[in-house]
């Protein structure tokens, strides 16, 4: 018989924290607490080939499942002494999803299950406390219909609000216990009424409700887009946790919080959380109530006026802070903690390596390695190199003039700039137009996922530190301020209001998400200085990569900035961007409207001292690095005029008239231009063009060789070869030129000739194209076109169905295509290098900065990737973690 179902409670468990793929990560934990001796609350893991098995047969279970549920469902009844269903001693029970990877709020949760009108007598009977009964039973019927039945969540808030106002109440906790079990009745009269049908009260057919509706849940709208957003795979399935409830809200002596061993936002080491006494784990998460700080140090940093934990409970705060410290050596990471005091008593529900933001992931791993608690290379591992995206981009400029709106928590830090908008789907319809948005909302839900994922950054009214939009931004390295309480939003008449000032939809606003502050308008920034954790991280992390980082750069402001993030050399400078200045381009136009090639060389004569110049701006920037030069690439076409205006300027300055302008416009059109005359294509048939170039960058290197004394080393990269027959005449002219040049200077510098493979072909018959090659150059770009037969600029709408339906698992233009594109490429550096066993092997693709590209790229041994400026820190952190994945792999297979 199959195990279906892992038990764990009262320090003993069936399972451990290294089976989270079997038992999800909240099921793993518990266990692993629960055996360390940790006050965990009794209960049963689900396990995730129960939610593949429901999948794969037609949303039913395994045979024997039921039965290992109700032999488990006895064991919690045994160690909590209370039955479940029963009359006078009833064990009440939560059922909660976990999934192998954190999805926070992405999934369902019911609570207080086992509660109906006769186990709610013993619930008041053993607690002497019918307002929490009532309380406790209102919560389970809200959450139940909600997430088992359909009933929409709104229908009971509205029936509260309606009660609230009747009697003038303000909080919920002015609501008596007379209301409440009032409401229960008005609640299931409601549910009746939606669906024709009474609320179930039989608790075994409740639990079983709700493990259908968590198995159900892993398949729902914000989950698929949490899991698309964050690579998580379909296949992995969701546990189900069943767990015996403990309760916050049975008065003054419980409590309910979530805590972090260190802080998310900044990574300091100082215990960091938040409470609410008299309540349930979701009243924090869901910024109904403003929660109060569990620490002294967090409440005067905060500026709260709410009393901490350490003061109003500090032999409960002390045993708090031990199992955080335990926890957190016992993990060796940053522990994301959820916990309930009932009744004086702490339990803890929850612990898991908490999301944080890219400087606090940082500051973590460097100080744990510091502290013995780690090493490099675990320290390494721990920073995901995407998240540096969230260091690498401005923050707002300290002198810059400011109008400030108002004040919230610092919850996601970062600075961003955009227009207001009030929904997810606005915020989504407006970034597809191109525009910029700060997504505006009282406090967000799982439901607006999509709408998050795009904005600039995120403001919310109501919630902490650990609500749903502070924790979610955080992920997504999104700045966000919550819980601006001074702040209105009217979503009827989409304005923001803060005292008699007024922002409508579309007006300009500006986050501060490391200080909590909004601001009128728009606020400058400035580019951050990248030293201290990250130096440190940079700087083991470049002591374990083999391969090397370099830019994808030409202006000496991209350079400089390559140069400044650790870029080892230039592995793409596009020579055609250089001719779009307006002194420049004439001169291409006049030599592409030339009839001969003595009217191009002339106006080539006039394009080489600003070709060279280029050159020794780039050569001077990085100072004896390797400097890959690409050869004039794109379509003639892309340098003529369209407009009549432009057609006349062109026409007038190249001395001829407009409709032979028009005249030669048209015939460069072509129909598909990207694989037309362009690249080698146009070496061969205006070979003049490849010459000037050359001779540009030959003469640029000498004279920056003597000048500075530094050995520039220029890489001449000849593009879209698809046969040994074109790049050996393109090599011949390249030598040719390189001889002349340095006869004519009296002095020599090595150089470099290759080729870009982005043909199918060329992957093909590597061999032979090697034979007269330094160096391949993968342009995954368009070899990722030619081998898919999809335009980058036209397949994203289809793309998107493509990833949902797992036919690509990610956007191939985005992440290398491994089992195509990257065959194709371990293809022609097999073949390659069996003609030439020291020919270098470079990626320049935008693959080059995407981490799950540059693994492919250390798992067939290429020897360096090339990425966009702002991209190589995440390049240099990816390829030494490509190292250590590699062996521990390894280490696997043997």
């Amino acid at each position: 018989m199959s195990k279906w179902v892992y038990f764990f409670g009262d320090g003993q468990a069936e399972g451990r924290a290294d089976m989270k793929n079997l038992l999800g990560g909240k099921g793993a934990n518990l266990a692993e607490m629960s055996s360390l001796g940790v006050p965990v609350p009794a209960g049963f893991t689900i396990t995730t080939e129960v939610c593949t098995y429901y999948y794969e047969n037609g949303e039913t279970y395994p045979p024997d499942l039921k039965q290992q549920v109700m032999d488990n469902l006895a064991r919690i009844e045994t160690i909590m002494g209370a039955k479940f269903g029963d009359a006078t001693n009833p064990l009440l029970v939560s059922v909660r999803s976990g999934a192998r990877t954190s999805m926070p709020g992405m999934m369902d949760t019911v609570l207080n299950l086992g509660l109906n009108d006769t186990t709610v007598q013993g619930l008041i009977k053993l607690s002497g406390d019918a307002r929490f009964a009532y309380d406790s039973y209102r919560r389970f019927v809200t959450m139940y219909s909600d997430v088992v039945l359909g009933v929409d969540h709104y229908h009971f808030e509205e029936i509260l609000e309606a009660l609230k106002e009747d009697k003038g109440y303000t909080l919920d906790t002015d609501v008596t216990a007379d209301d409440w079990k009032h409401l229960v009745g008005v609640y299931k009269a409601k549910v009746h009424e939606q669906l024709g049908s009474p609320f179930p009260e039989d608790p075994v057919e409740q639990m079983w409700g709700s493990i259908s509706a968590v198995f159900g849940s892993w398949m729902n709208q914000r989950a698929k887009t949490y899991r698309r957003l964050h690579h998580i795979p379909e296949h992995w399935g969701t546990a189900v946790n069943v767990q015996a409830m403990v309760f916050g809200n049975m008065g003054d002596t419980s409590a309910t919080g979530v805590c972090f061993s260190r802080d998310p936002s900044t990574g300091e080491n100082a215990f960091y959380g938040e409470y609410l006494v008299n309540a349930q784990g979701e009243d924090v998460v869901a910024g109904i109530r403003t929660p109060q700080n569990i620490s002294i140090a967090g409440k005067e940093k905060n500026n709260s006026d709410l009393p901490a934990m350490e003061e109003t409970m500090p032999e409960i705060y002390k045993e708090l802070v031990g199992y955080r410290d335990r926890l957190e050596i016992h993990y060796k990471d940053m522990q994301d903690m959820e916990f309930t005091i009932q009744g004086g008593k702490l339990w803890m529900l929850q612990t898991r390596n908490g999301k944080r933001t890219a400087a606090a992931a940082l500051k973590i791993a460097v100080d744990m390695c510091n502290e013995g608690l780690i090493d490099k290379e675990t320290a390494i591992l721990r920073v995901a190199p995407e998240h540096l995206d969230q260091l690498l981009h401005p923050t707002l400029d300290p002198d810059a003039p400011r109008t400030l709106l108002g004040h919230g928590l610092p919850a996601s830090p970062g600075a961003a700039s955009g227009q207001v908008v009030f929904t997810a789907d606005e915020a989504e319809a407006w970034a597809q137009k191109g525009k910029k948005v700060i997504l505006v909302r009282v406090e967000t839900s799982p439901e607006d996922i999509g709408g998050m994922h795009v904005a600039q950054g995120i403001l919310t009214t109501r919630g902490g530190m650990t609500s749903h939009a502070a924790v979610v931004a955080r992920g997504m390295g999104v700045p966000c301020v919550a819980g601006a309480g001074e702040m209105r939003v009217d979503y009827r008449a989409k304005t923001l209001k803060v005292g008699d000032t007024v922002v409508n939809e579309g007006e300009i606003i500006t986050l501060d998400g490391a200080k909590g502050e909004v601001f009128l308008g728009e606020v400058p920034t400035l580019q951050p200085e990248l030293s201290g954790d990250f130096a440190d991280l940079m700087l083991w992390a470049d002591k374990v990569r083999r391969m090397k980082v370099r830019a994808n750069a030409e202006t000496a402001e991209d350079c400089a900035t390559a140069r400044k993030f650790g870029a080892e050399g230039v592995g793409l400078c596009r020579t055609e961007h250089m001719f779009f200045d307006p002194k420049r381009i004439i001169h291409i136009r006049q030599m592409i409207l030339a009839e001969d090639e003595a009217g191009r060389r002339s106006a080539l004569e006039h394009l080489l001292p600003y070709q060279r110049q280029d050159f020794v701006e780039v050569f001077n920037i990085m100072q004896g690095l390797p400097v890959t030069v690409r050869l004039l690439d794109p379509p003639l076409h892309e340098f003529l005029p369209h407009s009549d205006t432009e057609i006349a300027d062109v026409a007038a300055s190249a001395g001829v008239d407009a409709a032979t302008v028009k005249s030669r416009v048209a015939m460069l059109q072509e129909a598909n231009p990207m694989l037309g005359h362009r690249g080698c294509r146009l070496g061969i048939t205006y070979p003049e063009v490849y010459e000037m170039q050359a001779r540009a960058i030959f003469e640029a290197a000498l004279e920056v060789s003597e000048t500075s004394g530094e050995t520039v080393l220029p890489e001449i990269m000849i593009p879209l070869v698809g046969s040994w027959k074109e790049l050996e005449p393109m090599r011949a002219l390249v030598d040719r030129v390189a001889e002349e040049t340095f006869a004519a200077k009296g002095q020599r510098i090595a150089y470099h000739v290759g080729t870009m493979i982005e043909l199918p072909r060329a992957c093909i018959k590597a061999g032979r194209i090697a034979e007269h090659a330094d160096f391949f150059s993968f342009g995954t770009n368009d070899l990722t076109q030619t081998t898919l037969g999809m335009s980058r600029d036209d397949s994203a709408p289809f793309l998107e169905v493509y990833a949902q339906k797992g036919i690509y698992p990610r956007d191939p233009f985005q992440s290398i295509d491994v089992e195509g594109v990257g065959e194709m490429v371990q293809i022609a550096a097999e073949r390659g290098r069996k003609t030439r066993p020291d020919i270098k092997l470079g990626i320049c693709g935008e693959h080059g900065g995407d981490p799950d590209s540059i693994h492919f790229c250390e798992t067939v041994n290429l020897d360096y990737v090339s990425c966009s400026p702002y991209r190589v820190p995440i390049a240099r952190l990816a390829a030494a973690q490509s190292v250590l994945l590699k062996g521990q792999e390894a280490e696997k297979d043997r």
